[in-house]
Parts: C-alpha cells; sequence; structure tokens
C-alpha cells in the first residue's frame, strides 16, 4: 500500500504508486500511524535531491518532516515549493535570482528565503484552498501548469502535455479555451517568462 507523499500539481498530498524524481517538505504533516493530518506546517515549502551526502531517512518516522515526492520540477513549482537553499543550493540561488529580476525586487539585495516563502505562501493558498488565476493560454511560458475542466496540463516549448503521477502525454492546445486556469503561482510564471526554466520530467522528451 503506497504512503500518502505524493504532491499534485494542485499541491494536494495523494497516494500514489508512481516514483518521483523529487523529494521535499512542508514541515511535520503525519501521525504515527503514518497519516497525513495536515497539509503544511511551515511557510518553507521546498523541494530536495533524493540522495544528498548519504543521508538515509526513513519515511514518515514518528516527529520527523513529512517526505514528499513530486513527478518533476515542474509539479513542484506548480504546487508552490521551491528548491532547497541546502541540497539544492545552485538551483535555489538561479531560481531566487530569476525571480528577483521578474518580480521586481527592489531593495537592492537578493531576496532571503523566509520573504520568498512568505510571498509564495500568499500565492499557492488562501483558507486551506489552492490559489488558482486566470490568464491567457497563448501568454504562459515553458513550464508553467494550467488545468482545463478535471484535466492538468504543462506548457512545454510550445506544446501542452497532459500530467499523471506517472508522466506526460500530448495534448492538443486546439481543444483548449483562450482562458485557463492557471495552477502555478503568478511570482514564479514570471520567474519562468524571463528565462529560468523548470526541468521536465524525461517522459516530457518522448
Amino acid at each position: 500500500m503506497p504512503l500518502e507523499n505524493r504532491v499534485s500539481p494542485e499541491g494536494k498530498i495523494e497516494k500514489s504508486s508512481a516514483r518521483g524524481t523529487l523529494m521535499g517538505n512542508r514541515g511535520v504533516l503525519h501521525n504515527s500511524r503514518q497519516e497525513v493530518q495536515r497539509q503544511f506546517k511551515n511557510r518553507a515549502w521546498i523541494t530536495c535531491l533524493l540522495e544528498f551526502r548519504g543521508r538515509q531517512r526513513e519515511l514518515m518516522s514518528p516527529g520527523a518532516y513529512t517526505e514528499l515526492f513530486f513527478l518533476d520540477e515542474v509539479t513542484a513549482f506548480a504546487a508552490g515549493h521551491r528548491p532547497c537553499a541546502e541540497c539544492r543550493r545552485a538551483r535555489y540561488n538561479e531560481f531566487r535570482d530569476a525571480w528577483g529580476t521578474a518580480n521586481d525586487w527592489s531593495d537592492n539585495s537578493k531576496v532571503r528565503a523566509p520573504e520568498l516563502d512568505k510571498i509564495l505562501h500568499q500565492e499557492r493558498t488562501e483558507d486551506g484552498e489552492k490559489v488558482i488565476w486566470k490568464g491567457n493560454l497563448a501568454d504562459l511560458p515553458h513550464g508553467a501548469m494550467f488545468q482545463v475542466g478535471s484535466g492538468t496540463f504543462a506548457v512545454c516549448g510550445g506544446r501542452v502535455l497532459a500530467w499523471s503521477f506517472d508522466g506526460y502525454q500530448e495534448a492538443s492546445i486546439e481543444s483548449f479555451p483562450e482562458t485557463v486556469d492557471i495552477l502555478t503561482p503568478h511570482s514564479v510564471v514570471r520567474a519562468f517568462a524571463v528565462g529560468f526554466r523548470p526541468e521536465f520530467h524525461i517522459t516530457a522528451e518522448l
């Protein structure tokens, strides 16, 4: 029986037997029976490497943070997570700098992680619900994710791909409306638009 530790682009924590390419956390979310009791504990929603400096963890250990897993970086950004500043330091720096440029960070210094986390938290959840905003599909940059009906999709170059926990499949852009419900936080989409390119799962290349 799979654990409840896979994250969808909507930010929901669900059960799936599919494997992810990134790990992350939002604090201690589970009880002693490995049942998720809350969707987040803190504002620092991060994504981590699956392996780092030989560290070993037992999933959902009592009192330890809840290990969450993502199909890829595109999914993690849509859910509202950012790169970890420890195990993914170079990637964190790259995203932080692009985010600051795209969002006119004005204090003449690099945005700090707590400040970034506060803004992302406001953009990803309101009263415990995922924040979804509307925009033109034609304007969405590479890596942005959106919903149409019950389907979840990602912009990948000039293509649109249908998302699932197992990977991506080609979708026909002709079947979509002009305006769509966007899952990726607004400020993150701006970072994508100035050139930051989130990494896709290998199935996006097939």
